[in-house]
């Protein structure tokens, strides 16, 4: 079972940046994907940005352009640079990976976007 473990969130000001971590118990070399999402109070949760075991990236059309996705594999870790955010950027955002048809989530750490 892959444990993840997000840090980064705090509180920014609107068009400032964030990095966001993932830290993984166990490698993900060998994980296909690794997924950010996230969830703003009184919404469903999001897809924002996916990054595959060969480094591939795609994002959200709402993000696209202004937050990319990283891994370094040896030190089990993906990131999410985020850049210009704004105040839809408000939210908890999770780390998920997906290996053998199953998904992994952690706990999510919260990102205030303020005005």
């Amino acid at each position: 079972q892959v444990q993840l473990v997000e840090s980064g969130g705090g509180l920014v000001q609107a068009g400032g940046s964030l990095r966001l971590s993932c830290a993984a118990s166990e490698s993900i070399f060998s994980i296909p994907y690794m997924r950010w999402y996230r969830q703003a109070p009184g919404k469903q949760r999001e897809w924002v940005a996916t990054i595959s075991s060969g480094g591939s990236t795609n994002y959200a059309d709402s993000v696209n352009n202004r937050f990319t996705v990283s891994r370094d594999n040896a030190k089990n870790t993906v990131y999410l640079q985020m850049n210009s955010l704004k105040h839809d950027g408000t939210a908890v955002y999770y780390c998920n990976a997906f290996r053998r048809s199953q998904d992994y989530w952690g706990q999510g750490t919260q990102v205030t976007v303020s005005s």
